[in-house]
């Protein structure tokens, strides 16, 4: 028998923030369901710059299970549209899953 293996699913992999002035650090987590045979495991995640800050479970999602990916973006020195991609480190058939946010920043008035 053909074994599936761990499978990322998530309904929404792109979100977006509604406009914000230049500052915050906005937040935003993503839910997602494995669902694969295996426990799905995330080992690391790959972000243009360090303005995006990933958090996750270290523990295996099991099959049928949802998990949580939370990412903090710092808004400050930022401006205008912003469209960044995480790619997750995973242990699926395709080894990585990508998540991915935009967010127009408005500079901060002087």
């Amino acid at each position: 028998m053909f074994s599936q293996g761990a499978e990322f699913s998530i309904l929404e992999p792109t979100f977006k923030f509604p406009k914000t002035v230049e500052g915050p650090i906005v937040k935003h987590t993503y839910v997602f369901t494995n669902t694969g045979t295996e426990p799905l495991i995330i080992q690391d995640y790959i972000v243009a710059c360090t303005c995006t800050e990933v958090f996750y479970s270290k523990e295996p999602i099991m099959p049928g299970k949802n998990g949580e990916v939370r990412l903090e973006f710092d808004t400050e020195g930022k401006y205008d549209q912003q469209d960044r991609i995480v790619t997750l480190i995973v242990n699926t058939k395709k080894k990585k899953a990508k998540l991915r946010f935009k967010i127009f920043v408005l500079p901060k008035e002087d």
